[in-house]
């Protein structure tokens, strides 16, 4: 009888521990640094694949479809006199200033310049991808130049200006952002155009539509991988669901009238941007979009709210598209990620790590990978301010961010019992490299 006892008794003390632990806990322990400190070394070795950035010199126009308003308001940290910026200037370049004051930064407009001589074309950008371990970085361009590497930066165009094709005047005339946004957007719908050979609008909707999926089609075999849409900073993303007649009659008649009043508008947009999502589907050409706060002091954030875009997202008819929600419906981000339950949904974290400090950032990672850790990926929002603060620097910023943050938040999933420091590392490629590749099926690397 005592053995019996004995036995259950030592049955269940083991079976206690195993319980203990398995069973995720409230707080980390005191092993987190320690946890932390082995993560980080090999997070920083893994090659990243960047799912979201805007690579380019400072005086290329090219380099996004639109362009920040004058005297925008901006976060602290993506101010100009943030000292990260130095240290990223140190590191990529030997800056030898704590501060980036005007004399000092001339050194390293120098600096650079002298670079980009030495490393002729494609080899400057490639040189800075490899001084921060990225192996591709998708480039969110209005075209492409031939001072990237196509094979290491993949192209996104962007698809926004088939929205726009009437008289705008309403539309640049409703704030002083539209009136830098606006004229953009038809500026790359006249470039489409020219890319096609097409003179003035089609005159009947049916060649208008032939004509968009044109464009997609050549936009693809010339390298696109993606469409992207900045629709949030034009008007709310809330797509009613009209029909091909009404969109049709509103083509017909603003081609002659020229200006629709901006019901009639809306409906036409909401057509269009339905048939472009679904081309996608079709082409097999994934569709981004921006889906958090935006630049300018008119941007309506409750208009452009990620949740809006819904009904979209769990349309049937969609299935077979695949969407990226570029910078993660950031500050909504703890939403965002329950879109993400689709199979053809993805998140993005691009820009979220450069407004954010990495001990904020890391809470935002940590809830990602604690729910869809298969649905998201990372990507750096890299820009070229001015021609001191560039690209460069920010693609610095967002990589060094990125990969502290999640060996921060992975540290503190594995200290608190959630998960083993091989499954840390698994997460940590799926995020910075795997699930954004697999997403393309063989057109990245």
């Amino acid at each position: 009888m005592r053995f019996a006892i004995r036995g259950l008794l030592l049955f269940a003390v083991i079976a206690a521990s195993i319980f203990s632990a398995a069973q995720a806990r409230p707080f980390p322990g005191p092993d987190l640094q320690q946890i932390y400190q082995r993560l980080l070394p090999q997070i920083e070795k893994i090659p990243a694949f960047d799912h979201h950035a805007h690579p380019g010199y400072a005086d290329d126009p090219d380099v996004d479809a639109m362009a920040a308003p004058p005297n925008a308001s901006e976060a602290l940290r993506t101010r100009d006199d943030n000292p990260e910026l130095a240290a990223a200037a140190k590191a990529l370049f030997g800056y030898p200033y704590t501060d980036l004051s005007p004399d000092h930064a001339k050194w390293l407009l120098n600096k650079k310049t002298e670079l980009k001589k030495q490393l002729a074309g494609p080899a400057y950008f490639n040189s800075i991808l490899d001084k921060i371990n990225i192996e591709s970085s998708v480039a969110n361009r209005a075209m492409m130049p031939d001072y990237l590497d196509p094979k290491r930066f993949p192209w996104v165009f962007f698809a926004d200006s088939f929205m726009w094709p009437f008289n705008n005047e309403h539309e640049t005339a409703r704030n002083p952002d539209e009136g830098v946004f606006i004229p953009l957007q038809e500026k790359m719908l006249h470039r489409w155009m020219q890319q096609e050979s097409v003179n003035k609008l089609p005159a009947s909707f049916a060649d208008y539509l032939k004509f968009i999926s044109q464009v997609l089609e050549d936009n693809s075999k010339r390298g696109g991988i993606a469409m992207k849409f900045e629709v949030a900073y034009f008007r709310p993303t809330t797509f009613s669901d009209p029909t091909r007649a009404q969109a049709e009659s509103i083509y017909q008649h603003s081609i002659t009238s020229g200006v629709p009043d901006e019901k009639d508008y809306r409906t036409f947009q909401d057509y269009i941007f339905r048939y472009l999502i679904e081309e996608g589907g079709r082409l097999r050409l994934p569709v981004h979009i921006h889906t958090a706060i935006g630049i300018g002091d008119y941007f309506n954030l409750s208009q452009s709210n990620i949740m809006n875009l819904e009904s979209v997202l769990r349309d049937p008819r969609y299935a077979s598209t695949t969407f990226v929600m570029i910078h993660g419906g950031y500050p909504l981000e703890r939403e965002a990620i329950w879109l993400a339950a689709m199979k053809n949904v993805y998140l993005d974290s691009s820009f979220g790590e450069l407004a954010q400090y990495p001990s904020a950032f890391k809470e935002t990672l940590k809830m990602w990978l604690e729910t869809f850790p298969d649905k998201i990926t990372f990507g750096t929002d890299c820009f070229p301010y001015n021609q001191v603060l560039g690209a460069e620097e920010s693609y610095w910023l967002g990589a060094q961010s990125s990969r502290s943050a999640l060996a921060a938040a992975l540290a503190e999933m594995v200290s608190e019992n959630e998960i083993t420091e091989a499954r840390a590392l698994e997460l940590a490629h799926a995020y910075l490299h795997d699930t954004a590749v697999k997403l393309y099926g063989g057109r990245v690397h």
